[in-house]
């Protein structure tokens, strides 16, 4: 019969021989050995070398299983041995336990359905072999029952902290019940996390940081006492449902680490998106097992090497929300880590180069918006794996292969872009993450065609494996929302149809939002019928939901129908300035300017929309005539620059403009054009010399001018500033330009052609 083994192909070589290598040496031979009586039985031509064979190999495994029985690969290596000479019964109880110890190993739920169907059936076997069989198929029992998790063992969460009193309760309060013991190393908290961490009973080591993640995280091990370490950070979460197969783990003490399912959730709380990954998170206490690295600290590369069994895959669950811009600066935390990043590839030197090491830097200077060092960094780490025949087996190598295809997009390289999701997608076929940004490579060259077949592939493939660390929805509402965002020029009725089937299968992704509300309203249905009919399709109204209706109703000229839905935020978030200052310009934009300002002047000093609230509220106090000296030493506060204090002291007292730095043309212009939307002309009249007193040149306040008129409807009035630009300093493409705009929206097509043709000569003549 046919011999199912646990593993079909030979493990991967072991790289340098560490400490855990060491200890794992006499179960890597023995493994080694079996498995190479198994290839010799497989290709052997003569049949009555088999039962010696077979006799051998159940020999050999049940030796390893004398020293430790929980060895499910072992149980059923012996097991399929002892099938293959007739020893039903003894071979049906190692797949048994082996089954019992681990439910999915390969193969064995296929044997022990063989023993237990040919139960009865004996091979004509040599004497020698059938004297010494019964008594392998006796110990095969008693090693078979003696074969069960292990129990009683201790599980001790470890923590680094510093200031999480926010974040910090709800992760313990979620894994408190699961494990035996907690230890937090708090490196210098200055709020009431060392308080929050000793009511939920932890053991709290205070430490000074040194700038090593890894030295931190170390501390917490050395202080652990459980039989088992499971890592986590105040801002992640375990998912309450799998506390009781978090405990069950502990017992597979063949493992030596486990792998956990994180999703990060990014953007903002609730709007859907999220990265979801294998976290090694979860290991057996061992002094050989530490971390290494400054930044981004690893332990992987401690663990036993090329023994695939050591390390498992678990159904666990932990959110991380520290990627949330609720919760997170992002570019605060990523300077500091692109320091401590730089600083370990200095000491590492040129001999010491990493491409993990460049793979971070890369993604840190990423979060930065660096993306020239970005990309510099992601191809140097590509370079470094170009030669390593295992790069497809590095946890980091998929998420590189996706972060360099998009930085490479984003440096406007889309034929080396392309090249490289396609050398990605050679190695990691299932990646549906290259396909897409194949899709939004062939998006940014124009070919809209194509770009809609490779997102019409992503739905086909669906969201690639956690094992990839994938962006979740880049075969699902990722896809769904690109494809409809590409149909909403040329069909809308086909975008709102794709838009609606990616709000009814996925309810909880808020992306679709704006986009679907913005595409209802742009054919006219009635803003009442477009809320309604959104916040009953999502999984919950939350506030996400109403800030994403009211800024569409907004930017469809709905202030009104806006309104009650910012101000339902505002009372579920009073902190959110974002929201407040929403509010705020819903309000201006009704006229309701002293209730704007007082909206403005709610807003936190250090809230990162306090500038933009200070501006608002001193063009709302100026326009109700309610200035006041609180309100401009609040803009001053809040870091109005002095230029736009003497702007606005100027514009309200009706006094003459002093010069004015150009640094405030552009908020000028803003201020002119929402004056024009609202319909002070008269305030519009008196704000309008303040452009002179910037010192622009004449030509350039036409052109401002111009174009503020043109978004606003007002064309004779665009019309004649750039007309006037002409007369002064001659024409010029940007005035002929915007001339022929005009024109094509009076309809006058052919002034349009001929003012187009104008501005192209023009412009071909300067170049």
């Amino acid at each position: 019969m046919a011999l199912r083994l646990a593993h079909d192909t030979a493990p991967a070589a072991p790289r340098a021989e560490s400490p855990a290598d060491r200890r794992e040496a006499p179960y890597r031979e023995r493994r080694a050995a079996i498995e190479a009586m198994l290839r010799s039985a497989a290709a052997s031509a003569a049949p009555r070398e088999l039962p010696g064979l077979y006799l051998a190999l159940a020999r050999e495994a049940l030796d390893g299983l004398a020293v430790e029985p929980r060895e499910p690969l072992l149980l059923n290596y012996a097991g399929a041995g002892l099938n293959e000479l007739g020893a039903r019964d003894g071979a049906a109880a190692l797949f048994e336990a082996a089954l019992r110890l681990d439910p999915q190993l390969p193969h064995a739920a296929r044997n022990l359905e063989s023993a237990r169907a040919h139960k009865g059936s004996r091979p004509n076997l040599p004497a020698a072999v059938a004297v010494r069989l019964r008594g392998l198929e006796n110990e095969a029992r008693r090693v078979a029952a003696s074969a069960r998790r292990a129990t009683g063992l201790r599980l001790s969460l470890c923590m680094i902290v510093r200031d999480e009193e926010e974040m910090l309760p709800r992760s313990l309060a979620a894994v408190a019940d699961a494990v035996d013991e907690i230890v937090v190393v708090d490196t210098g908290s200055r709020d009431r996390t060392v308080e929050i961490a000793r009511s939920f009973g932890a053991t709290v080591v205070e430490r000074e940081w040194t700038g090593s993640f890894a030295e931190a995280r170390n501390a917490s091990i050395e202080a652990a006492t459980g039989d088992w370490l499971l890592f986590l950070d105040a801002d992640e979460v375990l998912d309450p449902a799998d506390a009781p197969l978090l405990r069950e783990l502990t017992g597979r003490t063949w493992r030596e680490a486990f792998y956990l399912i994180e999703t990060n959730h990014t953007g903002e709380l609730g709007d859907g998106t999220a990265v979801t990954h294998n976290a090694l998170r979860l290991f057996r206490n061992r002094p050989e097992y530490r971390f290494d690295g400054r930044v981004h600290e690893q332990i992987a590369q401690n663990l036993p090497s090329g023994l695939p069994e050591r390390i498992e895959p678990t159904a666990v669950r932990v959110d991380h929300y520290g990627y949330l811009g609720a919760v997170r600066d992002a570019k605060e935390k990523s300077r500091r880590n692109i320091e401590l990043l730089r600083s370990q590839l200095a000491e590492a030197g040129a001999t010491g180069a990493n491409p993990f090491f460049h793979f971070n830097l890369g993604s840190e200077l990423a979060a930065v918006g660096d993306a020239a060092g970005a990309c510099e960094q992601f191809e140097r780490a590509w370079a470094l794996l170009a030669e390593d025949p295992a790069r497809s087996e590095r946890p980091f190598t998929p998420s590189l292969t996706v972060r360099s295809v998009k930085a490479l997009r984003f440096g406007g390289r889309f034929a080396d872009a392309d090249a490289r999701a396609l050398d990605g997608l050679a190695l990691f076929p299932d990646l549906t993450d290259l396909v897409f940004e194949r899709a939004q490579i062939a998006a940014a060259e124009g070919d809209a065609e194509r770009a809609a077949a490779l997102l019409e592939e992503c739905l086909e493939r669906g969201d690639a494996p956690s094992r990839y660390s994938p962006t979740v929805g880049s075969g699902s509402f990722l896809a769904l929302a690109r494809l409809a965002e590409l149909e909403r020029r040329h069909d809308p009725e086909r975008a709102e149809e794709l838009l609606r089937r990616c709000l009814r299968e996925h309810p909880s992704y808020l992306g679709t939002i704006l986009p679907l509300a913005a595409t209802m309203l742009a054919r006219g249905a009635p803003s009442a019928e477009v809320v309604a009919e959104i916040e009953g399709a999502v999984a919950k109204p939350t506030p996400s939901v109403r800030f994403m209706l009211a800024t569409a109703l907004y930017e469809a000229g709905e202030a009104e129908a806006a309104e009650p839905l910012y101000a339902a935020v505002v009372e579920a978030q009073p902190t959110n300035g974002g929201a407040r200052l929403a509010l705020a310009e819903t309000l201006l934009s009704t006229k309701r300017y002293v209730e704007a300002a007082e909206v403005c002047g709610e807003i936190a000093d250090e809230d990162a929309f306090a500038v933009a609230a200070a501006r608002s509220e001193l063009f709302a106090r100026t326009l109700a005539g309610t200035q006041s000296d609180d309100a401009t030493a609040r803009a001053s506060r809040r870091g109005l620059p002095a230029a736009e204090l003497d702007l606005f002291a100027a514009w309200s007292s009706a006094a003459p403009y002093p010069p004015l730095a150009p640094t405030v043309v552009g908020p000028l212009a803003t201020m002119l054009e929402a004056l024009l939307r609202v319909e002070e002309f008269e305030a519009f009249e008196a704000l309008l010399p303040a452009l002179e007193a910037t010192g622009l040149s004449a030509r350039r306040r036409h052109s401002i001018l111009a174009e503020i008129y043109l978004r606003r409807g007002f064309l004779e009035s665009a019309a004649d500033e750039w007309a006037a630009g002409c007369e002064k300093e001659g024409p010029d493409a940007e005035a002929l330009g915007g001339l022929a705009r005009v024109a094509a929206a009076q309809g006058l097509t052919e002034d349009a052609e001929i003012f187009e043709k104008g501005a192209l000569e023009l412009a071909s003549s300067s170049v």
